[in-house]
């Protein structure tokens, strides 16, 4: 892989993305891309030559070449499905277009269409921790493509010969590998993709064609020339829609304390999720209940942790639980007496807001304070 590819999807992996938190994909997506595609030198292996080129036989003089691209374009398009986790699976189709010609360090010139088409299985991994506003992803594929050599031909420079080759088809087995990006647009579902894609096929071509003799085609002289395996470097940009992604989750709402001297009995602390440590906003609404229960008479505080249903019932339990913990120890912190504080968890259960499964709800990650 060249050092300008590198740097280049470095470059683009870099571009800026609106803010939004990173959620991994769950359930259905479909996704479409399209871009830059840069084909590697095709190496010629060898030349064979069957019959008469006016009355001289090239079999073992005919130098070897390759065919070249200045870059082409792509377009493809997905249909996958991410379990919640980080890792989705897809099915891609795909269609790249490169118009080559000859390296002149070979002592030849000439040009045409190589096209290549065809559809690959991918599995996927997304980073949802790395940022709130990205999601790094690395992906590797495995499929078939058909490569289609169109109105190409090589002239041999110094001399009236050169090679015709025939509109053909030939298929191969394929990988990739995939570097790419995802950045949330603010839109339930929808993200920006940005990618860099390195794809190789795993057999060598045999192309066949007619000699020719000042660019005209010799009756009864044919060719055929063995290339390596192509291989691809291409840059993307795309968009992927997930289709039940949960709504933006609405802020929470701010506790309301009462005119003085009444004061709230109720104080609700939200987290975020998969985390049972304390924001900086969590620890206003925890002083505020710390505060209140001076100035009531109480007899008890009751500190109550849940969770939403993204984990199983055990974890969730236990995540509660700490939740519940922090609060207490804040509270003891500020100066309230540990023998009155009494600590419950209830995991996933007694949502504030109901959900199915599988929902991350930012209102059922709370711990309830309740003056009594």
């Amino acid at each position: 892989m060249k050092l300008r590819s590198l740097l280049l999807a470095a470059t683009v992996m870099a571009l800026p993305a609106a803010a939004m938190a990173a959620e991994p994909v769950n359930g259905i997506y479909v996704g479409l891309g399209a871009g830059f595609d840069l084909l590697n030198n095709l190496n010629g292996k060898n030349y064979t030559v069957q019959g008469g080129w006016n009355g001289i036989t090239r079999d073992n003089s005919i130098p070897s070449g390759n065919l070249g691209s200045n870059g082409g374009w792509l377009v493809l398009g997905s249909v996958g499905y991410g379990f919640g986790n980080g890792l989705r699976v897809e099915i891609e189709g795909n269609y790249r277009q490169n118009h080559v010609n000859v390296g002149n360090s070979y002592n030849t010139n000439g040009g045409g269409t190589f096209q290549q088409y065809g559809g690959l299985v991918n599995a996927l991994y997304d980073f949802t921790t790395v940022a709130p506003w990205v999601t790094p992803y690395v992906g590797i594929g495995f499929g078939y493509l058909e490569n289609n050599l169109q109105n190409a031909q090589l002239n041999f420079v110094g001399t009236p010969y050169g090679l015709k080759f025939n509109d053909s088809s030939k298929g191969a087995a394929a990988g990739q590998l995939i570097l790419g990006a995802g950045w949330p647009t603010g839109v339930p579902g929808l993200s920006i993709t940005t990618e860099f894609r390195f794809l190789g096929e795993f057999a060598t071509q045999n192309y066949g064609g007619t000699g020719t003799f000042n660019g005209v085609p010799q009756n009864g002289v044919s060719t055929s020339v063995k290339f390596a395996a192509p291989t691809n470097e291409s840059f993307l940009l795309g968009v992927r829609y997930a289709f039940n992604a949960a709504p933006a989750p609405m802020p929470a709402p701010a506790p309301i304390a009462a005119p003085a001297p009444a004061a709230a009995r109720t104080y609700l602390v939200f987290f975020d999720w998969d985390r049972a440590d304390l924001t900086g906003r969590a620890r206003q609404i925890i002083a505020e209940a710390a505060q209140a229960s001076t100035r009531v008479q109480l007899t008890q505080i009751e500190v109550s942790g849940f969770a939403d249903r993204t984990g199983t019932a055990q974890y969730n339990l236990a995540l509660s639980r700490r939740r519940a913990d922090n609060v207490a120890a804040e509270l003891v912190r500020l100066g309230v007496p540990k023998n009155v504080i009494a600590i419950q968890a209830f995991g996933d259960t007694h949502l504030l807001v109901p959900t199915g499964p599988g929902v991350r709800e930012p209102q059922n990650r709370r711990v309830e304070i309740v003056l009594k």
